[in-house]
Formats: structure tokens, sequence, C-alpha cells
């Protein structure tokens, strides 16, 4: 079977534009100074390792774009990886499999030259040369949903924890309590 078949199957590809690497530097800055943007990421980056994306080649290298961008009933990211470190199509297909779209594109991103000769500056200009670099974009949109799931399903995990804990402690404390009671009270045929 072609390979090209089985990923179109479970993603969309599409070839398309290139991203500035200034853009990508804006975005995450405005990570940083929006807490609920940041908070909004994490949860989105929680689902992925619940899901057990990462466990598939080349997902952990992924590095965020675009995004978080918050719609009604979901919320949608974009990472890149170089060219030649797609990540798997299985790790698509998970999350596909739990309701997400994810969009495969071969884009390019347009990084500054590194200055090695004269020839390497841009004209009337001390600043490098812009190239374009061949990148795979993976946008994954995702429900809101499955992160609000996967959050309280998190939650209740801690919570049964911290029962079970609570549980054996009680469980310690009862036979110990109950030997210095009788050590202290003298029997009652005595």
């Amino acid at each position: 079977m072609n390979p090209r078949y089985r990923l179109a199957k479970y993603l969309i590809e599409r070839t398309a534009m290139a991203h500035d690497i200034i853009d990508v530097i804006k975005n995450l800055q405005t990570l940083s100074e929006n807490n609920s943007a940041f908070k909004v990421l994490k949860d989105f980056e929680r689902v992925i390792d619940e899901l057990d994306v990462y466990v598939f080649k080349n997902w952990e290298e992924g590095e965020l774009i675009e995004g978080p961008k918050v719609n009604r009933y979901d919320v949608t990211c974009k990472f890149m990886w170089p060219r030649a470190d797609m990540p798997d199509p299985k790790g698509g297909k998970r999350l596909v499999d739990h309701g997400c779209q994810v969009i495969c594109t071969k884009e390019e991103v347009l990084l500054p030259r590194k200055i090695k000769d004269p020839s390497d500056f841009r004209p009337g200009t001390m600043k490098g040369k812009i190239d374009a670099h061949p990148i795979w974009t993976v946008e994954i949109t995702m429900p809101k949903k499955l992160m609000q799931d996967v959050f309280v399903g998190k939650e209740n995990k801690e919570n049964n924890r911290m029962a079970e804990l609570m549980k054996y402690s009680q469980t310690e404390v009862a036979p110990d309590s109950a030997a210095t009671q009788t050590a202290e009270e003298p029997a009652p045929n005595a």
C-alpha cells in the first residue's frame, strides 16, 4: 500500500506558505506575557502526553509556531519539525481517534543566514540574508471537551491516590492506638 495513501487516510496533508521566525518569536513572547494562554497550552500538552503520542518517533522534537488559538469548542496549535524529521503519522492517528483534527503540511520557515563572508549580508545592511528552510508543520485542533475530560481524569486520579494514602495511614494508626490503650488500662479480670 502506498505510504502516502495511509497518511492521507488519517491526516490531511497540504503544501503551503512560509513562516517567518519573527512571528514565531512574537507568539512565544505572547505566551510568556499571557498566563491564561500558557495554561491552555499546558492543558493541550497534557492531553498529548496522556494519549501517549510522545512515544511515537519525533513527536517530542516539535516546536510551537502558532497558538494556542481558542475557539468556542476547540483549541488549535501548530508545531514544526525539520523536513527530515517528520513526526510519525501513527501519533496523529491516535489524536484523530480521540476526536482531534490533524493537518500535516510541507512548509518553509524563513531564517537569517549565518554570516561567514561578505556575500552573506543583505545589500546595504549589516544583517544576514534570509533563507527558506523546509519544515513539516502539524496543526492540531483539539476539542475542549477532550481537554476537560483529561484534566478531570487527572484530578480524580490524584484525589483517589490521596484517599488511598489516607486509608493506609489510618489503618496503620488504628492498631498502634489500640495497643497503647490496652497497655495503659488494666485488664478486666486482673
